[in-house]
């Protein structure tokens, strides 16, 4: 029986992490690993105690058109990786790698060229996190080191990430 690379065993674990996502467009899962352990996992939601896109039945940015990558203060989910992030402490996250997994909630599809956007990277930076795996396809990934980030500032030329 072959064994599945551990890149993409702990890729598989974000993906069903997202499968508990909330949201109406598209639902990402991340996970923080940590010397083979699994630290966090996060998926996309509404704050604790609020009403989540799923429960409304609409997308306030899909109502109004916002493109992917803009406007996130109208979004009322907390990113997956934010809730990761969130709910383990600094010393766990220090060195570690975050996976991350988004699926397109209206067909099932991985969300392609899926990255964190640009307050998820300043949170991920923050946190100590070195590393970020997201899933391409289900075999294929893109690994960045976090230092990449830090030193390719891409928020000065604007960039947007995801």
């Amino acid at each position: 029986m072959a064994r599945r690379d551990k890149e993409n065993y702990y890729l598989d674990i974000a993906q069903t992490v997202a499968s508990r996502g909330t949201c109406l467009r598209r639902n990402f899962g991340a996970i923080i690993v940590k010397n083979d352990q699994i630290v966090s996992t996060g998926y996309a939601g509404a704050p604790r105690g609020r009403k989540n896109c799923s429960d409304l039945g609409y997308c306030l940015r899909e109502k109004m058109q916002i493109p992917r990558g803009e406007r996130y203060e109208l979004c009322r989910s907390v990113h997956a990786e934010a809730n990761a992030i969130i709910h383990a402490a600094r010393t766990d996250m220090i060195g570690g790698t975050l996976y991350l997994v988004g699926v397109d909630a209206r067909d099932g599809n991985l969300v392609p060229d899926a990255n964190p956007c640009s307050m998820c990277k300043r949170m991920i930076i923050n946190a100590g996190i070195s590393r970020v795996v997201v899933r391409n396809t289900p075999d294929d990934f893109t690994a960045t080191y976090v230092q990449e980030w830090i030193e390719n500032d891409g928020s000065l030329e604007g960039e947007q990430g995801y």
